[in-house]
């Protein structure tokens, strides 16, 4: 059974530093050098209404509809995190390719589902993610199925501009 083995916060201070290193490979135009498994994340602050950055891991990429998929590994407390769900309007970038997209906490069964099929192409990350996060799991169906319960899964669903 998945334990919890460590409380972990979002990183603040100089450790921020180099969780927001990759911010700096889009700003200077190599986005594309982290492929398709990463994605800038443009936001508004929800307490300043000030443009927010961060770079998060793609964990399912709905090819037909154009929809991403990201974790956010530090729960609820993250800021990004609860910036979207504030205003659930953001832009994004994948590589090359910006897009604007609405943000949404997809509800549990399908949370599950994402993160069972992220754990069979990437067993290794997951239970590498799960220990920076403070948690311990074998990979079982039955961890992973209570990690989908503690780490929020947000679909970011593509917008047309009117």
């Amino acid at each position: 059974m998945v334990k919890k083995i460590k409380d972990v916060h979002p990183p603040r201070g100089l450790a921020r530093l180099g969780w927001r290193a990759p911010i700096w490979f889009y700003r200077l135009g190599l986005g594309s050098l982290l492929g398709n498994r990463f994605l800038l994340l443009n936001h508004i602050g929800r307490k300043s209404g000030h443009p927010r950055q961060a770079v998060l891991e793609v964990v399912h990429h709905n090819e037909e509809t154009g929809s991403y998929v990201v974790a956010s590994g530090f729960g609820e407390k993250a800021d990004w995190y609860q910036n979207v769900m504030a205003q659930p309007e953001v832009a994004l970038q994948v590589g090359r390719t910006r897009m604007m997209a609405r943000a949404e906490r997809l509800p549990l069964p399908q949370a599950t589902e994402i993160m069972l099929a992220y754990n069979r192409q990437h067993p290794a990350a997951l239970r590498t993610l799960a220990g920076i996060l403070g948690y311990q799991t074998d990979g079982s169906e039955t961890d992973i199925s209570c990690l989908a319960r503690e780490i929020p899964i947000v679909l970011l669903t593509p917008i047309e501009k009117e």
